[in-house]
Order: structure tokens, then sequence, then C-alpha cells
């Protein structure tokens, strides 16, 4: 028997409510299939997360299955590794595993953490897994191993006789169960999705191993579409104030249907500024509790790949009868302030509208009109005042503490035809780009305060908390290994220390670092007023925040207009909207569905950044190291924002001596020592010899380290050739 028995249940109980277990919902890391973490499940502060590590500790539990672990004795207690593992499964041999468990062995260590094992399973949560079979050695077998597309999910043993065909087929398998004595679950065959590569099939597995809805809108939700053609009634009108004398434009990003949100600026006779926030009136086409608006609270939110939009909402509304297109009248919810010439609230006042934008320009277009000397038309004379107002409220947000952090984001330039990329680069800010933020940042606390105001109990609103401090470990190391100090003790010490931390002769360190503090950050969630009491905003440093600005693409953004539109008398209440439970419900689907949409997104680029290196064949690129490993670096190539790890260690490289220093984060190879930050050249290639797995590699060209990458080498990467077996740095 490799696995220790799982008590039976009512051992469980028993034991999580003497306190020998803990409940929680465990955790598989990407990086090592050797490792996880439990997330325990409880009030208390302390103790969040226990440790896992080995095949006999983890027992069988799967990635966000509820478990019952036990605590091991402290003397016991391990570190979190810092090896990269991925699951070969070239055997079933223990011993192989636990060659590889030795590597992880940091017991007494002093950075060790609370540790356990899994003693038992509460709750599995088992779905159905895509990924690819790996037909067995043996002829005429029927046993063979089905590998999941989810580095987090272990192999599963398939019996099947259709192997033949199934073979670099995407398919869809569902497990059974998991034997004691067996090292991977059991499962069967429940169906082919296409080939493997092929852009439609790798996008359903992405959707589907993301969860996401995307099958077509049921002619029950799209019986609730209204009639075309469709045009704004005197019954519309009510509650209503008519704006289409203003003169309001639309600031997008190129290519925009879903137009959100659109904006004004007009000087008033007293002197001071009205600027107006018009967003899509959506909640006037989506009532409550029929089959479109469950849908859509099911969705929870628009999902943007590379080639394609999974919409919240049909078309009819979020590129049409809802997006605030120029020259066509348009319901809204308005928002719109009396401010003075520092951008300093005078009075606010919400009202449903109708509007017709005058413009829907791009950032680019609007930029050009505030830059060019030329032009004085309203529209122009409104983006130059509210652009003046926004750089007012962004430092003075910035001066409350507020966090200018930094993601390295790539855009895909396709083919017209095959939508292919062709061309690959890093998405560039304009002045724009921040203004429209600032007011939309405005317009969400603003209505934040007023739903908080009277809806005490079941105001809908988003909270980012506040890191531990240990998330910061890594950046303060990092930050000190290049002599520059790094301070986390409140968001204005951080923001303020990120400003500081310049070098003349290296002005992309400063970038480096914001990238670090955003992975140090807990996830911005929605919650219920009546279920919480912390309501602060870490990021932006603002004391209360909600969603109102994009109610086309966020459900959230939907239930927060119904509550702003009770409390201004523009519509009725109904049960749900003041059920402080089905708001709670509400906000932990919309979190998890905001959570996925994120990760299918960066799934999609992954995946179309390898489309595109296909085709460019090999690339030297220049690289800066994000994370040392103790045998690996993690480098990111900021031309194409891209991360990738280049291995030190594996199969068909050679013995090297590698040193890793955990305080002054770094790693020696050989008599060569790697930080944080430097720079590095890198050779990136695509690994097609796992379809389902297909990789980024990155193999080191600069600095040279003898026998790791000789000369010979370096000359045959320059000239395209393979590179000897005996010195190959695979991924």
């Amino acid at each position: 028997m490799i696995f220790s028995e799982h008590l039976p249940l009512s051992k469980l109980q028993q034991g999580i409510k003497s306190g020998i277990y803990l409940q929680g919902t465990f955790r598989a890391s990407r990086d090592n299939f050797l490792e996880a973490t439990v997330w325990i499940h409880g009030d208390s502060e302390e103790q969040k997360e226990i440790l896992l590590q080995g095949l006999r500790n983890i027992n069988r539990a799967m990635h966000e299955d509820v478990v019952a672990v036990q605590l091991l004795e402290k003397e016991n207690w391990v570190a979190p590794s810092s090896v990269v593992l991925q699951d070969e499964g070239e055997s079933d041999d223990i011993d192989s595993v636990e060659e590889k468990e030795k590597m992880l062995q940091t017991a007494g260590n002093k950075s060790a953490k609370p540790s356990g094992k899994v003693v038992g399973i509460i709750k599995r949560n088992w779905r159905p897994y895509c990924g690819m079979l790996c037909r067995s050695q043996i002829k005429e077998s029927s046993r063979h191993l089905f590998v999941p597309a989810d580095r987090r999910i272990p192999r599963i043993r398939i019996e099947t006789r259709q192997s033949s065909t199934l073979e670099g087929q995407r398919i869809i398998v569902s497990i059974d169960g998991w034997p004691r004595n067996s090292r991977y679950p059991n499962g069967h065959f429940v169906k082919n999705l296409g080939t493997a590569g092929d852009k439609e099939t790798e996008t359903e597995v992405l959707l589907l191993e993301h969860d996401v809805p995307h099958q077509p809108f049921s002619q029950a939700v799209l019986s609730f579409l209204p009639q075309m053609p469709w045009a704004i009634t005197p019954e519309d009108m009510r509650n209503r104030i008519d704006l289409r004398h203003l003169y309001v434009c639309s600031v997008d990003p190129p290519g925009c249907t879903d137009i959100d949100d659109a904006l004004h600026c007009r000087e008033l006779e007293n002197g001071n500024l009205e600027v107006g926030v018009h967003i899509a009136d959506v909640s006037h086409f989506i009532r409550p509790g029929n089959a479109l608006d469950q849908e859509a609270a099911n969705r929870g939110t628009t999902v943007y790949l590379c080639e394609k939009r999974i919409d919240m909402v049909p078309e009819l509304l979020s590129s049409n009868l809802c997006s605030l297109r120029s020259d066509v009248d348009r319901l809204a919810f308005s928002c719109i302030w009396e401010l003075n010439h520092n951008a300093e609230i005078i009075k606010t006042k919400f009202t449903k509208s109708v509007i017709n934008s005058k413009a829907s320009l791009t950032y680019a277009e609007a930029q050009m009109r505030i830059d060019s000397p030329n032009m004085n038309d309203e529209i122009t004379k409104s983006l130059r005042l509210l652009n003046k107002l926004a750089k007012i409220l962004k430092k003075r947000r910035i001066d409350n503490g507020a966090l200018t952090l930094s993601s390295p984001e790539v855009r895909f330039h396709l083919d017209s035809e095959t939508h292919d990329p062709i061309d690959l680069q890093t998405k560039e800010l304009k002045e724009t780009n921040s203004m429209v933020e600032e007011f939309m940042l405005l317009a969400n606390i603003s209505v934040a305060q007023k739903i908080y105001d009277e809806f005490s109990e079941y105001a809908l609103l988003r909270k980012h908390p506040a890191p531990p401090p240990g998330n910061y470990d890594i950046l303060v190391k990092a930050a000190h290994s290049k002599n520059l100090e790094i301070k986390t003790d409140s968001a204005k010490a951080l923001a303020d220390s990120l400003d500081k931390a310049e070098c003349a002769e290296f002005p992309y360190l400063n970038t480096l670092l914001r990238i670090l503090a955003t992975r140090c950050m807990m996830q911005a969630v929605y919650f219920c007023s009546g279920m919480d009491n912390d309501f602060h905003h870490y990021g932006l440093a603002s004391p209360i925040y909600t969603h109102f600005t994009s109610p086309i693409r966020r459900y959230a953004d939907v239930i927060v207009h119904r509550l702003l539109a009770v409390a201004v008398g523009a519509d009725c209440t109904y049960p749900d909207l003041t059920d402080k439970h089905k708001q709670a419900e509400i906000c932990k689907n919309i979190n998890f569905r905001h959570k996925m949409a994120q990760y299918s997104q960066r799934a999609s680029v992954a995946f179309h950044t390898q489309l595109f290196f296909k085709t460019k064949g090999i690339v030297n690129e220049e690289g800066y190291i994000l994370f040392v490993r103790k045998n690996a670096i993690v480098v990111l190539i900021p031309k194409f924002g891209l991360e990738g790890t280049v291995f030190f260690e594996g199969k068909n490289q050679p013995k090297c001596r590698l040193t890793y220093n955990d305080e002054i984060p770094s790693l020696t190879v050989e008599n060569t020592t790697f930080f944080m930050f430097d720079k590095v050249t890198v050779k990136i290639t695509l690994d097609a010899s796992n379809i389902q797995h297909q990789k980024i590699c990155m193999d080191l060209v600069e600095p040279q380290i003898p026998g790791i990458n000789t000369t010979e080498n370096n000359q045959r990467q320059r000239n395209g050739e393979p590179i000897s077996k005996k010195s190959k740095l695979t991924k």
C-alpha cells in the first residue's frame, strides 16, 4: 500500500471538533507535484495555511478538495521548497518519487512553516478534466495514463480500446476513485474535443478548464430582449433627465464595441466645472429574476480572450442597445459633480438620463485632440478640462498612499484572415488612459458611499485587503540586494519607497520592483457590507469602493445600479436586493468568475505567444531575472511581456554545482551568481515535443558559464542548429 487509509467522516468530524484535526481547502502547487498547501477554514487569523510535502502526506488529496489535516510535530515542520518539479510520469516507480522527495527535505529549517498530512477527505471536488492520452508502451494494452491540461491535477489511469484514435486528441476524462495501492486515480473517457493544437479545440479546452460558461444564449434568455426596432418611449423617460444637448464623448481602446462609459465636462456660470460620468443603463433592460438576469448572474463577467469575447449579456445589448456609441440616443445612469478648479467636489448628483454621445474616440485620438494646437471644438475643450482635473485627482490619490503598480501586458496583432498572431508588442499607456481611469475611480467611490449610506446592510462593495507583512519579504530582499530600501508598513510607505527606488544606470529597475510588488498583493474581492466590517481598498487607499462603471461586462455593477436606482427613487426594490445572504452568494460567484476570467485571459495570451514563436523560430532576447529558485531562474522578457524558466538541472543536462541563498535571493551556478533583477540574454524557442504542454523554452546565452552554455553551443545557437544532448538546457 502506497498511501495510508482515509479516516471515516464520523472520526474526522470528531477530530475536527476536538481540535486534533483541522479542516481546509487543499491547493496543489503548479510548480511542484510533491508540494501543496491547505487553507484552513475558520475565523482565527493565525495558522491560515498548512504546508504539505511528499506523496504520502498529500495522501490522494486533489486540488480544491476539502480535507482534514493533522499537524506534524514541530521538529518535522518543513520550509516551502524552491525546487521546480513536474511529474514526468515515466513510471509508477515510487523509488523515483522518493528520490525527488529528498530534494525537498528541509525539516528543522528556520523558515519552516506549520506542516501536516492529510488524514481524510471531507468533500471531493472532482470535475471532468481536459487533457490528453499517454498511450501505454505495452502493445494491445487497454490501460493508459491520461495527462490533464491542469498541472495541479495528477495523471489519471483509464481503460479504453480507442487509444489509437484518441492519440493526439484533446479529450475529457472523469475520475471514479483512487485506491490506496495506486500511484494515480482511476477514471474513464467521457468525450473527444478535437485535435490538439487546433485553435478552436484549444480555446474550448481553455474555457472548459476555467469553467467559463460559453454556450450560446438560450431561447429563454433571448426572449427577454427588447423587440427591434427599439426606440426610447415616453415611459422610458419617467424618472430620467434629458442630457442629449451635452457634449458627451467616450474614450476606449481601438475596436471596442461594448462601450460602458462616456464623459463630459463644461464650465458653469459660477466659474466651477460640471463633470459627468455617464454609464450604460443595463439594469433598464435586465429585470431582476428573469432568465436573462439569471444567465448574466451566472456568467458574472465578460471574458476577453485574444481573438474573441465571451459576452455576459447577448450581443443586442452589449454591442448595440446598451453600448454608448456616438450619434445615437442611449439610456444612461449619470453621476454628475460640481467641482472647483482644484478638483474638489462641491456637490454630487446621481440620475437616470438619456444621452447622445458626440464622439467615440480611441485613447490615441483623444490624446491627439488634447495636444493639437489647431483643435478647439467643444469635445476637445471638454477633454482638456477633464485631463487637467484628472492630473490633480491622481496626484491627490497618490499623496494619500494609492499604489501605482505594474504588470507587463502585451497586445497581439492578428492576421485578419487566419487570426494568427503576426506581431506582439507591450501595451503603451497614454495620458488619456489615466484620465478615464481617474473619473471611473471617482464615480465608483462616490456611488459606493451613496449606496452604503442608503443600504448599510446590503451594499455590494469591493475591498482590497492589505497583504500580510510576510508577503513582502521577497520584495524587500530583492530591493536590498540592489542597495535600495522598500518600506512596507503601510500602503503610503510602500508607494513612497517605490517612487524613491530609482537607479539612474538601470531605469527599468523601478518597473521590475512594481511588477514584483503586484505579485505580493492580495486579490480584491466583492462583498456585502452587512457581512463584513473591513471595507478598505488597500491599492486605491480608499476607505470605501465599489464597481459601477462597467455594467455591460460585470454583473456586480448591475446590482450596484439597482441599489443606486432605489436610493435615488428611479426604480423600485425587490426582495433579493435587501437580503444580505443572497448578496453574499452573488459575491461568492462573481469573485470566482472574475478570478477564472483572469486566468483564462492569461492562458489565451500564453497560447497565442506559443503560436507567435512557432512561426518566429529561435530568438535571442534580453530579459531580467524576476525570481531565483534552487534549480532555476525565472526570466521576464519586457519586449514580449513573457516569463519563462531557465533550468540548470534535469534530464540531458550536465551536472553543475548549484548554491541557493534564500536570504539574498541568489543562485550560484558553478562560479556565476545570479541575483534578482540581473540582466541576462536568453534564447527563446518553442518546445512542441509535448503537444499538450507545448512550452516556451529559455536557454541561457549570456552570461556564459563554461560547460553550461559553451562557446560551441552558442555558435550552434547562432546558426540555429540543435545543441548537443550533453549540454542542452531544457525547460
